[in-house]
């Protein structure tokens, strides 16, 4: 290594090998003078044509050396460009570091925002399936305890109530049923319809055949359907005559009444299996009525109900309206008569109009002091007659 004017140099850089040579050709050129110089004190005759030589070979060296100071000065100004290269590129590279600093920065903090907000919905996602296992689990508590109530005669009968109580505060205005009425055999009907006569109140009962309806669908061969069949026709014909007997009173009751069946599938396997038994009903005048058509049968009810009522306020209607006839009529003799009042008011209006025309006239005279003799009136001045009250 070769330092020079504070710049360190390389001796395989291929400047430093130019510079180098060059100075040994100058070197030498010196060690020629030299000898020539000497050679020249032996022979100075000799020697102008050598010193032509030397001097030109002088400004050659000069050329040389200005050469050398030139290369020098390229040589800085290359190293002065080099050193202001590796600055920019050490500026360029802290500047391409802290760029991708920042990247990585902000890629990681997307990343750990991204996995907070997952985190957050997987969150959401576990509490959603926590509730819906909580309903799921309840769910299966109301189903265990709807078959409880079902397994039961009294609360079996009960849920029929309810739903029965349901469906008619739906279908009729409060005043048109009574639930639960005692009626005059000391029976409490599930429900009482107060239809007018014809055809009268009629009851609705609630009855649900649920262990026969069962084993019919266990039955697991051709015996067991055959039992099953003939407990479901016993049960249900028993509930009919029971309503037959209990809910149908000559005179206070109408000659029908309806068993409320609170189970579609119920109602559509008599309706499909067991006609007979709708038939046996119809004959006892019990009509079996599921949900759906108990609902379309209140509805017929409460057509009937309004008609009814219509035709009760009709005659009331009828009396309002004879009324308000009367009342029109007297209405019109009184306008008559105030419209002769107004006639005779106009009438006596104008009179006084003119009695005042013919005193403004008089007046006017005695105020000019005009006492010729005054022509007389056409008409006669008479007292005008106020009308009577």
């Amino acid at each position: 290594m070769i330092s020079f004017r504070g710049q360190t140099y390389a001796l395989d850089d291929p400047v430093v090998i130019a510079v180098l040579a060059g100075a040994g050709l100058v070197l030498l050129l010196f060690v020629l003078i030299i000898a020539t110089m000497r050679a020249a004190a032996r022979s100075a005759r000799m020697a102008d044509p050598i010193l032509n030589q030397m001097q030109m070979l002088g400004g050659r060296v000069q050329s040389l050396s200005d050469g050398q100071h030139q290369l020098s000065g390229g040589l800085t100004h290359v190293s002065e460009a080099q050193a202001a290269s590796q600055a920019r590129m050490l500026a360029l590279m802290e500047q391409r570091l802290a760029d991708v600093s920042r990247g990585m920065s902000e890629s990681l903090h997307g990343t750990a925002t991204r996995t907070a907000r997952s985190l957050g919905e997987l969150q959401q996602r576990l509490e959603t399936i926590d509730k819906a296992q909580a309903n799921i689990e309840k769910l299966s508590g109301d189903v265990l305890s709807l078959q409880d109530i079902l397994s039961n005669k009294q609360t079996r009968g009960a849920f029929g109530e309810i739903q029965l109580n349901d469906i008619v505060r739906k279908a009729l205005p409060a005043d048109a049923y009574t639930m639960q009425a005692t009626l005059s055999n000391g029976k409490r009907a599930d429900c009482l319809i107060h239809l007018p006569n014809p055809p009268g109140p009629i009851v609705i009962d609630s009855k649900f055949p649920l262990e026969s309806y069962e084993a019919l669908r266990r039955a697991t061969n051709n015996a067991e359907t055959i039992e099953a069949q003939r407990m479901l026709r016993i049960a249900v014909r028993g509930h009919i005559k029971a309503i037959s007997e209990r809910y149908i009173l000559e005179g206070e009751t109408a000659d029908g009444a309806l068993m409320f069946l609170p189970s579609e599938a119920v109602y559509a396997e008599l309706h499909a299996n067991f006609p007979e038994i709708v038939r046996d009903g119809f004959a006892a005048k019990v009509w079996i009525v599921s949900p759906t058509t108990c609902m379309a049968t209140l509805n017929t009810m409460r057509a009937i109900l309004k008609d009814a009522r219509m035709r009760e306020q009709a005659g009331a209607i009828r009396r309002e309206l004879a009324l308000l006839h009367g009342d029109v009529d007297r209405l019109g003799t009184r306008v008559e008569s105030l419209d002769r009042h107004f006639h005779q008011a106009a009438k006596d209006i104008e009179d006084i109009k003119i009695s005042s025309d013919k005193a403004a006239r008089r007046a006017k005279r005695l105020d000019n002091f005009d006492f010729e003799e005054l022509a007389p009136d056409p008409e006669v001045s008479v007292a005008v007659p106020l009308p009577r009250a």
